[in-house]
C-alpha cells in the first residue's frame, strides 16, 4: 500500500484551492453523513468539519483531506473513503481544543491513518 499524507488532498479528487465547499453534502461509502460546516486548506493540516445533524445527534466530526475521494462542485457533494461507522466512531471535534491545542489534530491523523482501507 502506498503511503500518503492524510492531511493533503489527493490528486484527481477535483479539489481546487480556494473553492468554498462549506455547505456541501458529505457522502460516506455507504450513505450521507451531513454537511460541511468548516473547511481548512492549511498546508499539512487540510481538513473538513462535518455537521452530522440528526444522524449522530448533532455531533461534529473532523475528516482529514486525505479521506476525500472526490469533490463534485456541480452536485455540491464531497465523497469520502470511509464508512458511516468509521466516521461515527472517530474522535468528536471540539472547537475549543482545536483552537487551543497545537497537537489536537494528531488524534484524528492517528485514527484515520490507521482506519484507511
Amino acid at each position: 500500500m502506498t503511503e500518503f499524507d492524510i492531511w493533503a488532498h489527493r490528486p484527481g479528487t477535483g479539489h481546487q484551492s480556494g473553492t468554498d465547499i462549506v455547505g456541501y453534502k458529505v457522502e460516506a461509502t455507504d450513505g450521507g453523513i451531513g454537511k460541511i460546516s468548516k473547511h481548512s486548506e492549511e498546508v499539512g493540516a487540510s481538513h473538513v468539519v462535518v455537521d452530522t445533524g440528526v444522524w449522530i445527534f448533532g455531533k461534529h466530526v473532523l475528516l482529514p483531506a486525505g479521506t476525500i475521494k472526490m469533490i463534485d462542485t456541480v452536485e455540491e457533494k464531497v465523497y469520502v473513503d470511509r464508512t458511516k461507522d468509521q466516521i461515527k466512531d472517530a474522535p468528536e471535534f471540539d472547537e475549543a481544543k482545536y483552537a487551543g491545542e497545537p497537537s489536537y489534530l494528531e488524534q484524528f491523523g492517528s485514527y484515520y491513518g490507521q482506519s484507511h482501507m
